[in-house]
């Protein structure tokens, strides 16, 4: 299934895409797509309906977060090997972690917004694994019952603040805006593989990363058991696996994001995002 949440920010509504990639609505059947309804037994009950007996939600609406309630957001750092290398850095002996604010997580259509300022805001496309089942020292085969499906992300970053501020990299990641997720929660069912997905993003119809999850120093399996060595992942929990070469960073000269762009990133099967970068306003952060 293709799980989304429609409607305005902050009252994102539960639903789900057709045969025909419509949406319909599941209001009244489940409360929204949160930690809860992914441990429940709701992807059963839904899976069970007919999307065409639920009512059609109107062409044009929102789509938020795919996921609500986001009590963590764990990320991956140079977890393929052409974006380690173009970063100048060693490739990891273990899987390099830092968490992103959940007030950072955005709507895959939603403006990315530069932060005060911001000089160098960058992209970095990302398979997104949403926890659906509490997971604590699960083993690597064993890991994957614990993913309730799949999400494109985009871990929007600031290289100024994540590597000449000093500290821990969360500086540069953790804006508002700086976490689009979605446009869809693919449930595992329909990735039967995830270490076989192209992902890609353009930046103002330029083809900026083209890479595939199989590239990946770290599998899915081996992340979520990895960390859940550390912390225990709950359900709704969301962790972005790493991007591939060809972040902003890694040009010569470097290329970072400008107001008025627009950056578009996608996954196959998971969906595409389409995002429009815009300046920073003072009134946004009242």
């Amino acid at each position: 299934m293709k799980l989304v949440r429609w409607g305005q920010p902050g009252a994102e509504k539960p639903g789900v895409l057709d045969n025909e990639g419509r949406v319909r609505s599941l209001v009244g059947v489940i409360d929204d797509w949160h930690g809860a309804a992914l441990a429940d037994g709701a992807l059963a009950r839904v899976a069970a309906l007919d999307p065409q007996t639920l009512p059609a939600v109107a062409p044009g609406e929102r789509l938020g977060p795919c996921v609500g309630a986001v009590g963590k957001f764990v990320c991956v750092g140079l977890n393929y090997t052409d974006h380690a290398a173009e970063a100048g850095m060693a490739l990891p002996k273990e899987p390099i972690l830092f968490l992103k604010a959940t007030s950072a997580i955005n709507g895959p259509a939603d403006p990315i917004r530069m932060p005060r300022d911001a000089a160098k805001v960058d992209w970095e496309v990302e398979l997104g694994i949403v926890i659906g089942k509490t997971a604590s020292y699960v083993t690597r085969d064993n890991a994957l019952a614990h993913v309730a499906g799949y999400c494109v992300v985009n871990d929007v970053s600031e290289r100024a603040f994540q590597l000449e501020r000093g500290g821990q990299w969360d500086k540069g990641k953790a804006a508002d805006t700086f976490g689009p997720l979605g446009p869809w929660l693919v449930t595992a069912d329909e990735v039967p593989d995830p270490q076989a997905l192209p992902l890609w993003l353009d930046v103002d119809g330029v083809r900026r990363q083209a890479g595939n999850t199989r590239d990946m120093i770290f599998g899915v399996a081996e992340l979520v058991s990895y960390i859940s060595g550390f912390m225990s992942l709950q359900p709704g929990d969301v962790i972005a696996t790493g991007t591939p070469a060809g972040v902003g960073m890694g040009f010569k000269p470097p290329v970072y994001l400008q107001a008025g762009q627009t950056v578009r990133a996608g996954i196959a099967g998971l969906g595409e995002q389409s995002s429009p970068v815009v300046a920073f306003h003072a009134t946004a952060q009242a």
